[in-house]
């Protein structure tokens, strides 16, 4: 470990400054990652985060400062193969081909192919490409069949090709971009476990996350930005989360999250004997969750918290009729909903927050305001045309109260942060004025100021009469909740009022610590 702390650094960045046309995206940071050191870049959305990876890793060219990578300047713009040499990035979404083999991706555009001269047949050795990508695989003391489709491995297994592939090309940085947000507890633990054997070997990663509690513990270092600017860095044991926390937004951390306070003061407790709002009965999914019963009512929100496979998502995807239920039924105020109908189940007041913002939640090359009014066309103009007049209209109302950060109801959501994005669905679920909202992981990717933004709106709608529900995993999501359900292996195995602790909660979500 010594002996990496005196080699040159794996990347050194300094000075950078980028600009998009009068934007300016990066003033003058800078960043140092050593060999063998798994270093947090942390900041809100817009702090200048993904334009940095962009720099480093040669997508965009600074216009000032300077980039080394070994003591070494950075390769020329525009060569590829000398940057993919250096530096490699594995983001949320995978970037591997699904309906490839491991081996193919791993050695995707490179299969050594044989053969000389130009009237040569140009052949591909696949028995030697698996042997290879066996022997690759194994040299990084990864466990994964090279004939396997990439679309059949689980998400962590899938980024570790993706690692191997970086490393394979001697990239000694590895830019790690929120590589948990699609895992589970345990996905998440044998990640970490590999990233910190590929340390020991000298490997270092550049680890982007909103979730704090994994910055303490994977990460020794943390770098924190902040509009456009370096901020603080410093060894994560020597910074408290609460400063973490102040050094990324710029205020107290009890400024930050005063909401939660202010609910926990509230006297106007969800009365447990009124009629519920949202109700299911002997509600079941084979292969998904088993026969249950809900009942959330008027201004509480019900968390259902579970891992990946604990049958919490589909549940909440049942609830919202993106999923027919086996057996069961769903009622909204008395009134009977369709089962697996998105339509009826929006007619009988049901507004629907999905868990993949992008695939599921908007039309990217649409505008604030069309994404913000999808479910309420009928209502902006007589006869079913839209008039664009109140089609603005509605979305300036819901821009003034979700506070979406935006140029205006016409720009493309496309150009919106991340948490600003998230609001714009959150902003459609609402239009039309939901009995009963449910939220899917709603802060999933977002920084920390949209995270208390976001659950103090699904908060906001409960406390004016509605019902919520939050399906999540992360634990702050959860604290915004009345009550909480901990689902495992599709049964509600545990149930919290909110006084509940982190240990408990995560027992049960793991099925450690059943409790009826």
């Amino acid at each position: 470990m010594e002996q990496q702390q005196r080699a040159p650094a794996a990347v050194h960045a300094e000075g950078i400054v980028k600009r998009f046309g009068p934007t300016v995206a990066l003033d003058g940071v800078r960043l140092t990652v050593r060999p063998g050191e798994s270093h947090a870049l942390v900041g809100r959305n817009g702090a200048g985060k993904s334009t940095l990876v962009s720099v480093l890793t040669g997508l965009h060219r600074p216009d000032a400062g300077e980039v080394t990578f070994g003591g070494e300047p950075a390769p020329p713009f525009g060569d590829t193969s000398a940057w993919q040499s250096k530096v490699a990035c594995v983001y949320q979404k995978s970037m591997v081909v699904p309906d490839l083999t491991v081996a193919e991706n791993l050695f995707l555009n490179d299969y050594g192919v044989r053969g000389s001269g130009s009237g040569a047949r140009r052949l591909i050795s696949w028995r030697g490409l698996r042997r290879q990508a066996r022997d690759l695989l194994a040299g990084y003391g990864v466990d994964v069949d090279p004939d396997a489709r990439a679309k059949d491995l689980p998400v962590e297994q899938r980024q570790f090709v993706e690692i191997a592939r970086a490393l394979s090309f001697g990239a000694r940085l590895i830019i790690l971009d929120e590589p948990t947000a699609q895992l589970d507890a345990r996905g998440i633990q044998r990640l970490f476990d590999k990233l910190r054997e590929l340390r020991g070997q000298g490997v270092a990663f550049l680890f982007i996350s909103h979730h704090l509690q994994e910055v303490y513990e994977l990460c020794t270092a943390v770098t924190v930005y902040r509009d456009a600017r370096h901020v603080l860095t410093a060894p994560v044991a020597e910074l408290s989360k609460a400063e973490l926390v102040t050094a990324m937004t710029g205020e107290s951390a009890g400024t930050v999250t005063a909401w939660h306070a202010a609910r926990a003061e509230a006297t106007d407790a969800p009365d447990p004997a009124a009629e519920p709002v949202l109700k299911a009965e002997a509600l079941a999914l084979d292969g998904e969750f088993e026969p249950l019963d809900l009942a959330v009512r008027p201004g509480e929100v019900l968390g259902l918290a579970g891992a990946a496979a604990s049958g919490n998502t589909a549940l909440g995807e049942t609830l919202a009729g993106m999923r027919t239920a086996t057996s069961g039924r769903i009622s909204v105020r008395g009134r009977t909903v369709k089962p697996g109908s998105v339509p009826h189940a929006l007619d009988a007041g049901i507004g629907y927050i999905p868990e993949d913002r992008h695939r599921q939640g908007l039309v990217l090359d649409r505008s604030v305001a069309e994404n913000a009014t999808l479910t309420v066309t009928g209502r902006l103009g007589p006869w079913g045309t839209v008039l664009p007049s109140r089609t603005r209209e509605f979305a300036r109302a819901m821009i003034e109260s979700l506070d979406i950060k935006t140029q205006g109801p016409e720009q493309p959501v496309s150009g919106l942060s991340g948490g600003n994005q998230q609001k714009v669905v959150v902003a459609r679920a609402l239009a039309r004025g939901p009995s009963a909202l449910i939220a899917l992981r709603p802060t999933a990717g977002v920084d920390v100021k949209s995270k208390d933004s976001l659950l103090g709106v699904v908060r906001r709608v409960a406390d004016e009469g509605s019902a919520a529900v939050i399906v999540s995993d992360e634990l702050d999501d959860l604290r915004v909740c009345d009550r909480v359900l901990a689902l495992f292996h599709g049964r509600v195995v545990a149930s919290f009022g909110s006084g509940w602790n982190d240990r408990e909660l995560v027992a049960a979500m793991e099925g450690v610590g059943e409790r009826e």
